[in-house]
């Protein structure tokens, strides 16, 4: 949560991904029985509060996303990273309309192509973030 609320400049945050829904992703798919939709409502909803958007945006997001893993996690532990990227690209893609939208009936217009850019940069790191978790993972002995 710490890397989504960084004071950065523009340019840099605009490339900042999702990193909760990152993690999110990661821990449903390695342990989906400690990692439910319900935890993952209740992580968006501290991340709607830490970044002062509108209160349960990030939550029905994740959860949306979470219930998908869920779905999917039998088989998605099989496929190599890189399935697995195109797979992630697609959650952080439905994640950023779903943001778009939310937003969008708010009012507030003005979608630019830095918008999507966080779904691509969250794309390129999810094999460092895969292979990191997993090292956490193997070294908590987390099962």
């Amino acid at each position: 949560m710490c890397l989504n609320i960084l004071p950065l400049s523009n340019v840099v945050k605009s490339l900042n991904p999702d990193w909760v829904l990152l993690v999110l992703i990661y821990w449903t798919l390695a342990v989906p029985e400690r990692v439910g939709v319900f935890n993952a409502w209740i992580l968006g909803i501290l991340v709607d509060v830490l970044t002062g958007r509108l209160l349960g945006m990030h939550g029905l997001i994740y959860a949306l996303i979470n219930y998908a893993c869920l779905k999917l996690y039998r088989r998605l532990r099989h496929y190599p990273v890189i399935q697995q990227a195109s797979f992630v690209f697609f959650c952080l893609l439905m994640s950023q309309v779903l943001v778009f939208w939310i937003e969008n009936i708010q009012g507030s217009t003005g979608l630019t192509w830095l918008f999507w850019l966080p779904v691509l940069t969250g794309t390129i790191c999810w094999p460092f973030v895969s292979a990191g978790l997993r090292w956490v993972r193997v070294l908590g002995r987390v099962r």
